[in-house]
């Protein structure tokens, strides 16, 4: 069984987890180390001959439009992943549609196709911003994969579907959701989709967790960063949770990933939709939140 692959293509100093020690303002003056570890995975997944779904930050794409070329090129899928990185319960409206606006035209122009998916920044459409939903599907974006069924201090929808489903926006259009893994320990969701997840748990708990989820008859979710694979990073001075959550077992993870794409198999968010049919379920019965 064919699993989704999918990378969320930031910068460090881009992320949630570290916003409270570097200002957006301040990312222009720092070297950025993103397109050496985007290179770093695709040349893994090229070793390995699997295609991953790369949801490309808009900022990442205005300063290294190359980068975006040479992963269509390599025949991985482009989507998006906002522009500035910022949690959508923190944006107006209206900023948030100029941005996803803006990150969407800014990755179709650079590789001249359609830009079909979407992935909210730290998985940030929660029930306080569900009104995104309307703009993603304004905005022409066939499926998003921004919610994430679990509870979390700073992103999540408890109780949300687990698996693919057509979703019903606040006004009404239909779209396509691919949430997230999970997996239930004691009737509770508990997050296994990679990331910080994947860096936490010893590999062979998150191997449980994957070969169980296909043992069901299920594909389940896999995401990570580029960052995630250089324990080289500078450091930055941050609160001891926040610092945790960014640098547990940064030196393990590009094993434990190697490891991963040799048990099991991998394809794009695109492709995996397609298999399945999501596209196409008109008469499927649209989930509202």
């Amino acid at each position: 069984m064919k699993n989704v692959l999918s990378i969320d293509v930031e910068d460090y100093f881009q992320v949630a987890a570290l916003s409270k020690s570097i200002a957006v303002n301040d990312w222009d003056s720092i070297t950025p180390r993103v397109v050496e570890n985007t290179h770093r995975l695709l040349d893994l997944f090229d070793r390995f001959d699997v295609k991953a779904t790369h949801f490309v930050l808009g900022w990442v794409a205005e300063k290294f439009p190359d980068l975006v070329r040479e992963i269509d090129n390599r025949g991985h899928e482009v989507a998006s992943h906002g522009f500035s990185h910022q949690l959508i319960y923190g944006q107006t409206p209206q900023d948030f549609k100029a941005e996803t606006l803006k990150s969407k035209s800014l990755l179709e122009n650079i590789i001249g196709k359609p830009v079909n998916g979407y992935r909210a920044a730290s998985y940030s459409i929660t029930q306080r911003s569900l009104w995104a939903l309307d703009i993603l599907a304004e905005a022409g974006f066939l499926y998003d994969s921004s919610i994430f069924p679990v509870r979390h201090d700073n992103y999540g929808i408890y109780g949300s579907p687990p698996d693919p489903h057509v979703l019903q926006t606040p006004a009404g259009h239909r779209m396509v959701e691919y949430p997230l893994s999970t997996y239930k320990v004691l009737r509770q969701a508990m997050p296994v989709a990679g990331g910080g997840y994947f860096r936490l748990y010893p590999y062979w708990l998150s191997r449980f967790f994957y070969r169980s989820i296909n043992k069901s008859g299920k594909p389940f979710v896999f995401y990570l960063h580029p960052w995630e694979v250089d324990p080289e990073q500078p450091r930055v001075k941050a609160s001891w949770f926040s610092e945790f959550r960014h640098y547990n077992n940064l030196d393990k993870c590009e094993s434990r990933l190697t490891q991963l794409l040799q048990d099991f198999e991998f394809t794009t968010m695109q492709n995996k939709l397609d298999e399945l049919e999501m596209f196409s379920a008109d008469n499927a019965i649209a989930v509202s939140y």
